[in-house]
Protein backbone atom coordinates (compact mmCIF):
# COMPACT_ATOMS: atom_id res chain seq x y z
CA UNK A 1 0.00 0.00 0.00
CA UNK A 2 1.72 3.35 -0.87
CA UNK A 3 1.64 6.44 1.25
CA UNK A 4 -0.99 8.45 -0.60
CA UNK A 5 -3.08 5.21 -0.23
CA UNK A 6 -2.16 5.44 3.76
CA UNK A 7 -3.04 9.13 3.78
CA UNK A 8 -6.37 8.85 1.74
CA UNK A 9 -7.73 5.76 4.16
CA UNK A 10 -6.48 8.08 7.77
CA UNK A 11 -8.73 10.87 6.06
CA UNK A 12 -11.56 8.52 5.54
CA UNK A 13 -11.41 6.99 8.57
CA UNK A 14 -10.96 10.24 10.71
CA UNK A 15 -14.05 11.93 8.48
CA UNK A 16 -16.32 8.84 9.10
CA UNK A 17 -15.55 9.32 12.75
CA UNK A 18 -16.73 12.81 12.63
CA UNK A 19 -20.22 13.11 14.18
CA UNK A 20 -20.81 15.93 11.73
CA UNK A 21 -19.70 14.19 9.16
CA UNK A 22 -22.53 11.64 10.08
CA UNK A 23 -24.93 13.76 10.47
CA UNK A 24 -24.58 15.15 6.78
CA UNK A 25 -24.77 11.76 5.11
CA UNK A 26 -28.17 10.99 7.43
CA UNK A 27 -29.19 14.55 6.51
CA UNK A 28 -28.52 13.74 2.65
CA UNK A 29 -29.57 10.56 2.37
CA UNK A 30 -33.20 10.93 3.94
CA UNK A 31 -33.50 13.87 1.25
CA UNK A 32 -32.38 11.08 -1.51
CA UNK A 33 -34.93 8.72 -0.13
CA UNK A 34 -37.73 11.64 -0.37
CA UNK A 35 -36.60 11.97 -4.18
CA UNK A 36 -37.34 8.47 -4.69
CA UNK A 37 -40.60 8.76 -2.77
CA UNK A 38 -41.61 11.65 -4.76
CA UNK A 39 -40.16 10.24 -7.87
CA UNK A 40 -41.78 8.23 -10.76
CA UNK A 41 -42.76 5.13 -10.28
CA UNK A 42 -41.24 1.68 -11.23
CA UNK A 43 -43.17 -0.95 -13.12
CA UNK A 44 -43.44 -4.44 -13.51
CA UNK A 45 -41.03 -4.68 -16.45
CA UNK A 46 -38.42 -2.41 -15.03
CA UNK A 47 -38.77 -2.28 -10.73
CA UNK A 48 -36.14 -0.48 -10.57
CA UNK A 49 -37.02 2.12 -12.83
CA UNK A 50 -38.40 4.29 -9.92
CA UNK A 51 -35.05 4.58 -8.42
CA UNK A 52 -32.78 5.31 -11.40
CA UNK A 53 -35.29 7.66 -12.87
CA UNK A 54 -35.30 9.76 -9.92
CA UNK A 55 -31.83 9.64 -8.94
CA UNK A 56 -30.80 10.07 -12.41
CA UNK A 57 -32.98 13.25 -12.70
CA UNK A 58 -31.67 16.38 -12.57
CA UNK A 59 -34.22 17.55 -9.49
CA UNK A 60 -31.74 15.42 -7.45
CA UNK A 61 -29.56 17.94 -7.52
CA UNK A 62 -32.40 19.99 -5.57
CA UNK A 63 -32.97 17.36 -2.61
CA UNK A 64 -28.77 16.83 -2.13
CA UNK A 65 -29.03 20.89 -1.79
CA UNK A 66 -31.68 20.43 1.02
CA UNK A 67 -30.20 17.93 3.04
CA UNK A 68 -27.11 19.48 3.33
CA UNK A 69 -29.20 23.02 4.01
CA UNK A 70 -30.53 21.19 7.02
CA UNK A 71 -27.55 19.72 7.80
CA UNK A 72 -25.66 23.33 8.01
CA UNK A 73 -28.95 24.82 9.75
CA UNK A 74 -28.19 22.21 12.93
CA UNK A 75 -25.00 22.97 12.81
CA UNK A 76 -25.60 26.82 13.39
CA UNK A 77 -28.36 25.69 15.77
CA UNK A 78 -26.25 23.57 17.80
CA UNK A 79 -23.37 25.94 18.18
CA UNK A 80 -25.17 29.44 18.03
CA UNK A 81 -28.32 28.54 19.26
CA UNK A 82 -27.59 30.31 22.70
CA UNK A 83 -26.84 33.34 20.82
CA UNK A 84 -29.37 33.19 18.41
CA UNK A 85 -32.37 32.68 20.97
CA UNK A 86 -30.99 35.85 23.08
CA UNK A 87 -30.97 37.81 19.86
CA UNK A 88 -34.79 36.53 18.67
CA UNK A 89 -35.46 37.67 22.62
CA UNK A 90 -34.18 41.14 22.17
CA UNK A 91 -35.94 41.56 19.11
CA UNK A 92 -39.42 39.93 20.28
CA UNK A 93 -39.06 42.54 23.74
CA UNK A 94 -41.04 44.93 22.30
CA UNK A 95 -43.79 43.44 20.58
CA UNK A 96 -44.09 40.99 24.06
CA UNK A 97 -44.56 43.89 25.85
CA UNK A 98 -46.92 45.65 23.80
CA UNK A 99 -49.12 43.15 22.48
CA UNK A 100 -50.43 42.23 25.98
CA UNK A 101 -52.56 45.73 26.01
CA UNK A 102 -55.70 45.02 24.08
CA UNK A 103 -55.03 49.10 23.04
CA UNK A 104 -52.48 47.75 20.76
CA UNK A 105 -53.56 44.41 19.66
CA UNK A 106 -57.12 46.14 18.27
CA UNK A 107 -55.78 48.43 15.81
CA UNK A 108 -53.45 45.23 14.45
CA UNK A 109 -56.80 42.97 14.79
CA UNK A 110 -58.99 45.87 12.95
CA UNK A 111 -56.12 46.12 10.54
CA UNK A 112 -55.86 42.69 9.54
CA UNK A 113 -59.61 42.17 9.31
CA UNK A 114 -59.46 45.19 6.98
CA UNK A 115 -57.07 43.01 4.67
CA UNK A 116 -59.21 40.08 4.66
CA UNK A 117 -62.29 41.98 3.07
CA UNK A 118 -59.96 43.48 0.87
CA UNK A 119 -58.47 40.20 -0.10
CA UNK A 120 -60.34 38.13 -2.04
CA UNK A 121 -61.24 41.25 -4.77
CA UNK A 122 -57.85 41.02 -5.65
CA UNK A 123 -57.85 37.68 -6.97
CA UNK A 124 -58.57 35.83 -9.96
CA UNK A 125 -61.43 33.45 -10.06
CA UNK A 126 -59.41 30.35 -9.47
CA UNK A 127 -58.03 31.49 -5.98
CA UNK A 128 -60.53 33.06 -4.94
CA UNK A 129 -62.42 29.26 -4.82
CA UNK A 130 -59.02 27.87 -3.63
CA UNK A 131 -59.32 30.78 -0.57
CA UNK A 132 -63.26 29.71 -0.17
CA UNK A 133 -63.13 26.21 -0.60
CA UNK A 134 -59.73 24.79 0.51
CA UNK A 135 -58.60 27.78 3.38
CA UNK A 136 -61.08 29.37 4.78
CA UNK A 137 -62.80 25.96 4.92
CA UNK A 138 -60.02 24.48 6.91
CA UNK A 139 -59.60 27.68 9.52
CA UNK A 140 -62.88 26.74 10.69
CA UNK A 141 -62.23 22.97 11.14
CA UNK A 142 -58.98 23.77 12.66
CA UNK A 143 -60.74 26.36 14.95
CA UNK A 144 -63.02 23.88 16.12
CA UNK A 145 -60.28 21.04 17.00
CA UNK A 146 -58.15 23.09 18.58
CA UNK A 147 -60.92 23.10 20.86
CA UNK A 148 -61.18 19.75 21.36
CA UNK A 149 -57.36 18.93 21.42
CA UNK A 150 -55.33 22.59 22.18
CA UNK A 151 -57.64 23.58 24.92
CA UNK A 152 -58.64 20.16 26.41
CA UNK A 153 -56.07 17.76 25.44
CA UNK A 154 -58.37 14.98 24.18
CA UNK A 155 -57.08 13.39 20.81
CA UNK A 156 -60.25 13.40 18.60
CA UNK A 157 -59.28 11.33 15.57
CA UNK A 158 -62.73 11.11 14.33
CA UNK A 159 -63.47 15.14 13.60
CA UNK A 160 -64.71 14.56 10.26
CA UNK A 161 -67.73 12.57 11.28
CA UNK A 162 -69.36 16.13 12.92
CA UNK A 163 -68.19 17.81 9.60
CA UNK A 164 -70.33 15.09 7.96
CA UNK A 165 -73.37 15.60 10.18
CA UNK A 166 -73.69 19.52 9.47
CA UNK A 167 -73.09 18.20 5.75
CA UNK A 168 -75.89 15.68 5.70
CA UNK A 169 -78.07 17.62 8.19
CA UNK A 170 -78.06 20.87 5.31
CA UNK A 171 -79.23 18.01 2.74
CA UNK A 172 -81.90 16.64 4.93
CA UNK A 173 -83.54 20.15 5.79
CA UNK A 174 -83.36 21.19 2.21
CA UNK A 175 -84.75 18.10 0.85
CA UNK A 176 -82.67 16.75 -0.86
CA UNK A 177 -81.95 13.42 0.65
CA UNK A 178 -84.47 10.25 0.15
CA UNK A 179 -86.19 10.95 3.56
CA UNK A 180 -87.78 14.47 3.65
CA UNK A 181 -88.20 16.62 6.85
CA UNK A 182 -91.86 18.61 7.82
CA UNK A 183 -90.67 21.68 5.74
CA UNK A 184 -87.81 22.26 3.44
CA UNK A 185 -85.66 25.64 4.45
CA UNK A 186 -83.29 27.18 2.33
CA UNK A 187 -79.74 26.30 3.17
CA UNK A 188 -79.00 29.62 4.80
CA UNK A 189 -81.31 28.88 7.52
CA UNK A 190 -79.63 25.53 8.01
CA UNK A 191 -77.10 26.52 9.80
CA UNK A 192 -78.64 26.36 13.25
CA UNK A 193 -79.58 23.07 12.52
CA UNK A 194 -76.57 21.88 11.24
CA UNK A 195 -74.27 23.50 13.98
CA UNK A 196 -77.23 22.29 16.95
CA UNK A 197 -76.96 18.14 14.97
CA UNK A 198 -73.21 18.41 15.31
CA UNK A 199 -73.08 19.70 19.19
CA UNK A 200 -76.27 16.95 20.16
CA UNK A 201 -73.67 14.50 17.88
CA UNK A 202 -70.68 15.89 20.05
CA UNK A 203 -72.67 15.43 23.56
CA UNK A 204 -73.69 11.72 22.65
CA UNK A 205 -70.19 10.50 21.33
CA UNK A 206 -68.78 11.97 24.32
CA UNK A 207 -71.42 11.27 27.39
CA UNK A 208 -70.43 7.42 27.14
CA UNK A 209 -66.52 7.23 25.67
CA UNK A 210 -65.22 10.58 27.43
CA UNK A 211 -64.55 8.44 30.60
CA UNK A 212 -61.80 7.29 28.17
CA UNK A 213 -57.83 8.81 28.07
CA UNK A 214 -55.67 9.26 25.96
CA UNK A 215 -54.74 6.07 23.78
CA UNK A 216 -58.18 4.65 24.29
CA UNK A 217 -59.95 7.72 23.38
CA UNK A 218 -58.14 8.29 20.31
CA UNK A 219 -58.96 4.70 19.04
CA UNK A 220 -62.90 4.98 20.20
CA UNK A 221 -63.14 8.89 18.12
CA UNK A 222 -61.85 7.01 15.41
CA UNK A 223 -63.99 4.10 15.66
CA UNK A 224 -66.93 6.78 15.34
CA UNK A 225 -65.49 8.36 12.40
CA UNK A 226 -65.14 5.14 10.10
CA UNK A 227 -68.67 4.37 11.68
CA UNK A 228 -70.43 7.54 10.35
CA UNK A 229 -68.86 7.38 6.89
CA UNK A 230 -69.93 3.34 6.72
CA UNK A 231 -73.17 4.01 7.76
CA UNK A 232 -73.80 6.61 4.80
CA UNK A 233 -72.71 4.48 3.04
CA UNK A 234 -75.20 1.58 3.61
CA UNK A 235 -78.39 3.35 4.89
CA UNK A 236 -79.00 4.52 0.78
CA UNK A 237 -82.89 4.64 1.97
CA UNK A 238 -81.61 7.47 3.65
CA UNK A 239 -78.19 8.80 2.99
CA UNK A 240 -78.30 8.23 -0.67
CA UNK A 241 -75.70 5.41 -0.23
CA UNK A 242 -72.46 5.54 -2.40
CA UNK A 243 -74.27 7.00 -5.46
CA UNK A 244 -74.21 10.64 -2.75
CA UNK A 245 -76.59 13.27 -3.05
CA UNK A 246 -77.42 15.57 -5.95
CA UNK A 247 -78.98 18.66 -6.08
CA UNK A 248 -78.39 20.83 -3.02
CA UNK A 249 -79.60 24.15 -3.92
CA UNK A 250 -77.20 26.61 -2.87
CA UNK A 251 -77.70 29.65 -0.19
CA UNK A 252 -80.12 32.61 -0.95
CA UNK A 253 -81.28 35.92 1.34
CA UNK A 254 -84.81 37.06 0.87
CA UNK A 255 -85.32 38.73 4.02
CA UNK A 256 -86.32 43.20 4.26
CA UNK A 257 -86.82 43.44 1.14
CA UNK A 258 -83.01 41.65 -0.24
CA UNK A 259 -83.21 39.00 -2.42
CA UNK A 260 -79.68 37.71 -3.32
CA UNK A 261 -78.66 34.12 -4.26
CA UNK A 262 -74.91 33.45 -3.96
CA UNK A 263 -75.23 30.18 -6.89
CA UNK A 264 -71.40 29.95 -7.54
CA UNK A 265 -70.11 32.90 -7.22
CA UNK A 266 -66.87 32.30 -4.44
CA UNK A 267 -67.71 35.98 -3.23
CA UNK A 268 -70.49 35.47 -0.91
CA UNK A 269 -69.10 31.92 0.60
CA UNK A 270 -66.34 33.77 1.53
CA UNK A 271 -67.47 36.97 2.99
CA UNK A 272 -69.71 34.15 5.18
CA UNK A 273 -67.08 32.41 5.96
CA UNK A 274 -65.19 35.46 7.26
CA UNK A 275 -67.85 36.39 9.13
CA UNK A 276 -68.52 33.01 11.23
CA UNK A 277 -64.58 33.07 11.69
CA UNK A 278 -64.45 36.36 13.01
CA UNK A 279 -67.48 34.96 15.38
CA UNK A 280 -65.34 31.85 16.20
CA UNK A 281 -62.32 34.00 17.21
CA UNK A 282 -64.12 36.10 19.57
CA UNK A 283 -65.92 33.33 21.48
CA UNK A 284 -63.11 31.25 21.77
CA UNK A 285 -61.01 33.87 22.75
CA UNK A 286 -63.70 34.44 26.01
CA UNK A 287 -64.08 31.08 26.73
CA UNK A 288 -60.56 29.90 26.94
CA UNK A 289 -60.25 32.49 29.30
CA UNK A 290 -63.60 32.09 31.15
CA UNK A 291 -63.62 29.65 34.36
CA UNK A 292 -64.41 26.98 31.02
CA UNK A 293 -61.34 27.42 29.46
CA UNK A 294 -59.36 27.16 32.56
CA UNK A 295 -60.69 23.73 33.26
CA UNK A 296 -60.14 22.32 30.46
CA UNK A 297 -56.45 23.54 30.97
CA UNK A 298 -56.58 21.72 34.08
CA UNK A 299 -57.76 18.77 32.83
CA UNK A 300 -55.30 18.80 29.78
CA UNK A 301 -52.16 18.83 32.28
CA UNK A 302 -53.66 16.43 35.04
CA UNK A 303 -57.11 14.82 34.71
CA UNK A 304 -56.66 13.42 38.09
CA UNK A 305 -55.50 16.56 39.65
CA UNK A 306 -58.58 18.44 38.08
CA UNK A 307 -60.98 15.96 39.51
CA UNK A 308 -59.51 15.87 43.24
CA UNK A 309 -59.43 19.62 42.35
CA UNK A 310 -63.37 19.86 42.41
CA UNK A 311 -63.55 19.43 38.73
CA UNK A 312 -66.35 17.90 37.16
CA UNK A 313 -64.20 16.57 34.20
CA UNK A 314 -67.17 14.30 32.37
CA UNK A 315 -68.89 17.52 31.65
CA UNK A 316 -66.18 19.97 30.53
CA UNK A 317 -65.04 17.18 27.92
CA UNK A 318 -68.81 16.52 27.00
CA UNK A 319 -68.38 20.75 26.62
CA UNK A 320 -65.53 20.55 24.92
CA UNK A 321 -66.64 17.66 22.08
CA UNK A 322 -69.69 20.15 21.88
CA UNK A 323 -68.42 23.40 21.18
CA UNK A 324 -65.65 22.38 18.88
CA UNK A 325 -67.88 20.26 17.03
CA UNK A 326 -69.73 23.32 16.26
CA UNK A 327 -67.41 24.86 13.86
CA UNK A 328 -67.26 21.49 12.11
CA UNK A 329 -70.70 21.37 11.65
CA UNK A 330 -71.07 25.23 10.03
CA UNK A 331 -68.10 24.10 7.82
CA UNK A 332 -70.28 20.67 6.81
CA UNK A 333 -73.01 23.19 5.97
CA UNK A 334 -71.13 25.63 3.89
CA UNK A 335 -69.59 22.55 1.76
CA UNK A 336 -73.27 20.64 1.16
CA UNK A 337 -75.08 23.91 -0.31
CA UNK A 338 -72.25 25.16 -2.39
CA UNK A 339 -70.74 22.00 -3.91
CA UNK A 340 -74.42 20.59 -4.40
CA UNK A 341 -73.27 17.57 -3.80
CA UNK A 342 -72.22 14.53 -0.98
CA UNK A 343 -71.05 11.25 -0.89
CA UNK A 344 -69.50 8.96 1.61
CA UNK A 345 -66.28 9.23 0.16
CA UNK A 346 -65.94 12.42 1.20
CA UNK A 347 -65.73 12.19 4.92
CA UNK A 348 -62.67 9.52 5.34
CA UNK A 349 -60.43 9.03 8.54
CA UNK A 350 -57.55 11.03 6.47
CA UNK A 351 -59.54 14.05 6.48
CA UNK A 352 -59.70 13.95 10.35
CA UNK A 353 -55.99 13.54 10.21
CA UNK A 354 -55.29 16.72 8.00
CA UNK A 355 -57.58 18.76 10.31
CA UNK A 356 -54.99 17.24 13.16
CA UNK A 357 -51.81 18.36 11.38
CA UNK A 358 -53.12 22.07 10.52
CA UNK A 359 -54.06 22.15 14.43
CA UNK A 360 -50.25 20.78 15.47
CA UNK A 361 -48.20 22.57 12.84
CA UNK A 362 -49.79 26.25 13.73
CA UNK A 363 -49.58 25.41 17.76
CA UNK A 364 -52.12 23.62 19.82
CA UNK A 365 -54.65 25.49 22.02
CA UNK A 366 -53.62 28.78 19.54
CA UNK A 367 -56.40 30.33 17.86
CA UNK A 368 -54.22 32.64 16.22
CA UNK A 369 -52.38 29.40 15.41
CA UNK A 370 -55.14 27.31 14.24
CA UNK A 371 -56.01 29.84 11.66
CA UNK A 372 -52.34 30.46 10.23
CA UNK A 373 -51.48 27.19 10.27
CA UNK A 374 -54.57 25.74 8.50
CA UNK A 375 -53.85 28.86 5.89
CA UNK A 376 -50.62 28.34 5.20
CA UNK A 377 -50.59 24.82 4.74
CA UNK A 378 -53.76 24.32 2.77
CA UNK A 379 -52.34 27.25 0.61
CA UNK A 380 -49.00 25.69 0.03
CA UNK A 381 -50.44 22.66 -2.02
CA UNK A 382 -52.30 24.38 -4.60
CA UNK A 383 -49.23 27.01 -4.92
CA UNK A 384 -47.67 23.81 -5.79
CA UNK A 385 -49.90 22.58 -8.29
CA UNK A 386 -49.78 26.04 -10.06
CA UNK A 387 -46.21 26.48 -9.85
CA UNK A 388 -44.64 23.01 -9.33
CA UNK A 389 -41.13 22.82 -7.51
CA UNK A 390 -39.52 19.56 -6.75
CA UNK A 391 -41.71 17.83 -9.06
CA UNK A 392 -44.93 17.77 -6.81
CA UNK A 393 -47.27 15.35 -7.17
CA UNK A 394 -50.75 15.39 -5.48
CA UNK A 395 -50.51 11.96 -3.95
CA UNK A 396 -47.01 12.78 -2.52
CA UNK A 397 -48.66 15.47 -0.17
CA UNK A 398 -49.04 13.24 3.04
CA UNK A 399 -45.12 12.41 2.71
CA UNK A 400 -44.34 16.17 2.54
CA UNK A 401 -46.71 17.09 5.09
CA UNK A 402 -45.01 14.16 7.43
CA UNK A 403 -41.29 15.30 6.77
CA UNK A 404 -42.74 19.19 7.78
CA UNK A 405 -44.65 17.62 10.85
CA UNK A 406 -41.05 15.82 11.94
CA UNK A 407 -38.84 19.24 11.06
CA UNK A 408 -41.42 21.43 13.03
CA UNK A 409 -40.67 18.72 16.29
CA UNK A 410 -37.23 18.56 16.13
CA UNK A 411 -37.06 22.57 15.61
CA UNK A 412 -40.34 24.17 16.68
CA UNK A 413 -42.31 21.45 18.83
CA UNK A 414 -44.71 24.26 20.11
CA UNK A 415 -45.77 24.62 16.78
CA UNK A 416 -46.16 27.93 14.34
CA UNK A 417 -47.26 30.49 16.28
CA UNK A 418 -47.54 29.10 20.29
CA UNK A 419 -49.85 30.17 22.64
CA UNK A 420 -47.98 31.79 25.28
CA UNK A 421 -48.86 28.57 28.00
CA UNK A 422 -47.87 26.42 25.21
CA UNK A 423 -44.30 28.26 24.88
CA UNK A 424 -43.39 28.57 28.50
CA UNK A 425 -44.21 24.84 29.52
CA UNK A 426 -41.66 23.99 26.89
CA UNK A 427 -39.11 26.52 27.87
CA UNK A 428 -39.33 25.60 31.41
CA UNK A 429 -39.07 21.89 30.08
CA UNK A 430 -35.90 22.46 28.24
CA UNK A 431 -34.23 24.19 31.23
CA UNK A 432 -35.25 20.88 32.97
CA UNK A 433 -38.18 22.22 35.08
CA UNK A 434 -40.82 19.57 34.71
CA UNK A 435 -42.32 18.23 31.52
CA UNK A 436 -43.82 20.15 28.42
CA UNK A 437 -47.01 19.60 29.72
CA UNK A 438 -46.21 21.13 33.55
CA UNK A 439 -47.69 23.93 34.82
CA UNK A 440 -45.97 24.68 37.56
CA UNK A 441 -42.65 26.06 37.60
CA UNK A 442 -40.74 29.54 38.73
CA UNK A 443 -42.41 32.69 38.10
CA UNK A 444 -39.53 34.54 37.32
CA UNK A 445 -37.89 34.90 33.83
CA UNK A 446 -35.87 31.74 32.38
CA UNK A 447 -32.38 32.23 33.02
Amino acid sequence: MTVSTQSANRLLKSIWQNNEAHRLFGFVLGFLVLAVMTGPAGSITAPLSGITGSLGHPRVFVFIALGVGFWLLGLVRLRYGGRIKSANDRVLALPRRLLPDWRVRTPIYLALLAGAIVLPLNLNAFWQEVLVDQIGLYVLLALGLNVVVGFAGLLDLGYVAFFAIGAYSTAYWTGTLPVHPPFHINPFWTIPFAIASAMIAGVILGAPTLRLRGDYLAIVTLGFGEIIEIVANNLSGITGGPQGVVGIPHPSINIFGIHYNFLLNEIPYYYLVLAFVVIVLIAFHFIENSRVGRAWTAIREDEVAAESSGINVLKYKVMAFAIGASTSGFAGMLFASKVSFLEPGDFTVQFSILILVLVIFGGMGSLLGAVVGAAFLQWVPWYERVHPLFGFQDQDLYIYLGALLIVMMIFRPEGLIPSRRRRREIGLAEHGVGSADAMSGPQGPLT
